[in-house]
C-alpha cells in the first residue's frame, strides 16, 4: 500500500450521527403513546422479514442517557433524531400527550448539557394510525394536521432547538408506502403514491411556515431527501431514456417542486392525471425558502428499459464486478456526483443554502468477536471512502456543512427487521447491551482530527 493522503475539512464542519424514533425508541405503549402505521404494519404476517417489530427496538426511550454518553465519548457535536408523532399526539391531533413531549424535553436538555447540537426531524414515517384511518397522506387534510403538529412541537422545544427538519425522505414514505407497498401502510396504488407525495411536500411547506411563526430563536429549517445518481445500464437510447424517466420519479419529483416551483415537465406530460390533486397555490407553498437541504445517500441506481414495469418502463439492475452491501451497490463516487448536481442545478440559484449529508452508512454483517470487540472493517472503509468524496465535493465548490453517519446504534431496519446492522454501536438485542464498534472509535478519531486519511 502506498502512503495515505490527509483530507482536512473546513473549520466548523458539523460531525454527527442520526437515528429515527420508531427504529430506536421502543416503548411502544409507554406514557400514553398511540399506535403508528408501523405498529400496525409490523403486526401483519409476512410484512417484516424476520417477523419482528419496533416494540422494543434499541430501547432508546429508556436508555437515552447511555446513548448520549456514547455520542459524547466519540466527540460528536450533533445528533439528528426524529420526534414520534404518535408519542406527542396519540390521535394525530390535539390534545398533546404531555408525558410523550416531556421525553423530548429531557433528550434535548441532555444533548445540550453534553455540548451536542440537537437536529430535530419532525417526521420519519411513523404516521399516527388514527390519521391513516382518516385517509393518510393521500388525503389533503393530513398536510394540515402535520403543520399543526409541527407548531406544537416548536412551541415546546424551539427555545433550545435551532435546527429543524420537516420530513425525512418523503419519497420513501410515498412510494415504498403506497406504490410498492413494502413499507407501511402497505398500499399498492400508483395514484395514491403520487397523492401522498404531493401532500407530503405540501405539508413540508406548511410546516416551514408554522416553524417560522413559532420559533423562539433564529431557526434553521430544512428538509431531507433521499437522492441517487441514476445511470443507464448501457449506452443504448432505450436505457438512457429509461434512466431519465426513473430520475424524474426518484429525484426530480421532489427537487423541482422544492426549488423550481414545478413538477418535472416530462413526468407531468406522461402522467398528467396522476397530478390532478395539485391545487392553485400549492407549488408556491411547497417552494417556500428553506435554510438548508439534507441529502441522504447510500448508493447509485442503475436502470434498464423494461416494458413490464408499470408507468415508467424502467427496472433496477445490479452490474457485475462491483462490491455490494447487504442491500445496495457500494458506489462512493455517487455521493460527490449527487452533491455537485444538486448544488449546481437546484440549490445555488437564487438564495444559496448549505447542504448537509444527513445520512450515509452501510449494512454489512458484523458481530462480537472472541474478545468482545466488533471489527467492522467494511463499514470503516465505506465511511472513509464516502467522506473523501464529500471532501472532493467541497473542493468542487459545494457548501457541504456537515455529515451524519447512519446510524448511532444498530436498530430496527423497517421491512428488514433486525437482519441489517448499520450502527456505529452494536446492540445485543437479547440484552440491549451496547458495544461501540471499531467504526465508531474510528469515526471519533476523524471527528477530533476534523480530517480523514485515505
Amino acid at each position: 500500500m502506498g502512503p495515505t493522503k490527509r483530507f482536512a475539512f473546513p473549520e466548523g464542519f458539523v460531525w454527527g450521527a442520526a437515528s429515527s424514533a420508531y427504529q430506536v425508541e421502543g416503548a411502544w405503549e409507554a406514557d400514553g403513546r398511540g399506535p403508528s402505521i408501523w405498529d400496525t404494519f409490523c403486526r401483519q404476517p409476512g410484512r417484516i422479514r424476520d417477523g419482528t417489530s419496533g416494540d422494543i427496538a434499541a430501547d432508546h426511550f429508556h436508555r437515552w442517557q447511555e446513548d448520549l454518553a456514547i455520542l459524547s465519548d466519540l466527540g460528536l457535536k450533533a445528533y439528528r433524531f426524529s420526534i414520534s408523532w404518535p408519542r406527542v399526539l396519540p390521535q394525530g391531533v390535539p390534545p398533546v400527550n404531555a408525558p410523550g413531549l416531556d421525553f423530548y424535553d429531557r433528550l434535548v436538555d441532555g444533548l445540550l448539557q453534553r455540548g451536542i447540537e440537537p437536529y430535530v426531524n419532525l417526521f420519519h414515517w411513523d404516521l399516527p394510525q388514527a390519521l391513516q384511518d382518516a385517509g393518510g397522506w393521500p388525503r389533503r387534510e393530513t398536510a394540515y394536521r402535520f403543520a399543526e403538529y409541527a407548531r406544537l412541537v416548536c412551541q415546546r422545544l424551539s427555545d433550545r432547538v435551532r435546527w429543524w427538519i420537516t420530513h425525512n425522505e418523503p419519497w420513501v414514505a410515498a412510494f415504498a408506502g403506497h406504490y410498492t407497498g413494502e413499507h407501511a401502510p402497505g398500499i399498492q396504488d400508483p395514484p395514491a403514491a403520487f397523492q401522498a407525495m404531493h401532500h407530503l411536500l405540501l405539508s413540508h411547506g406548511l410546516g416551514v411556515q408554522a416553524l417560522r411563526d413559532e420559533a423562539r430563536q433564529a431557526a434553521q429549517i430544512g428538509i431531507v431527501l433521499n437522492l441517487n445518481p441514476v445511470h443507464p445500464a448501457t449506452d443504448s437510447d432505450s436505457d438512457r431514456r429509461a434512466a431519465g424517466r426513473f430520475d424524474a420519479v426518484l429525484n426530480r419529483v421532489t427537487l423541482e417542486p422544492l426549488f423550481h416551483g414545478r413538477y418535472p415537465e416530462d413526468l407531468t406530460a406522461q402522467l398528467g392525471p396522476l397530478f390532478s390533486m395539485v391545487e392553485e397555490g400549492d407549488l408556491a407553498t411547497i417552494g417556500v425558502p428553506v435554510d438548508f437541504l439534507g441529502v441522504n445517500y447510500y448508493s447509485r441506481t442503475v436502470i434498464a428499459q423494461d416494458a413490464q414495469v408499470p408507468l415508467i418502463q424502467a427496472a433496477t439492475v445490479h452490474p457485475a464486478g462491483r462490491e455490494y452491501s447487504q442491500m445496495w451497490e457500494i458506489y462512493p463516487e455517487g455521493l460527490r456526483e449527487i452533491l455537485v448536481r444538486v448544488w449546481r442545478e437546484y440549490v445555488s440559484g437564487g438564495r444559496p443554502i448549505p447542504i448537509l449529508v444527513t445520512e450515509n452508512g452501510v449494512p454489512v454483517p458484523d458481530g462480537l468477536d472472541f474478545d468482545g470487540k466488533v471489527r467492522d472493517v467494511r463499514r470503516m472503509a465505506y465511511l472513509r471512502d464516502h467522506l473523501i468524496q464529500v471532501r472532493h465535493a467541497l473542493a468542487d465548490g459545494v457548501p457541504v456543512g456537515g455529515y451524519f453517519v447512519w446510524s448511532l446504534t444498530d436498530n430496527f431496519e423497517w421491512a428488514h427487521g433486525y437482519s441489517m446492522r448499520f450502527g456505529l454501536t452494536y446492540v445485543d438485542y437479547s440484552t440491549l447491551a451496547r458495544t461501540v464498534k471499531e467504526s465508531g472509535h474510528w469515526y471519533g478519531q476523524v471527528v477530533r482530527a476534523n480530517a480523514v486519511e485515505g
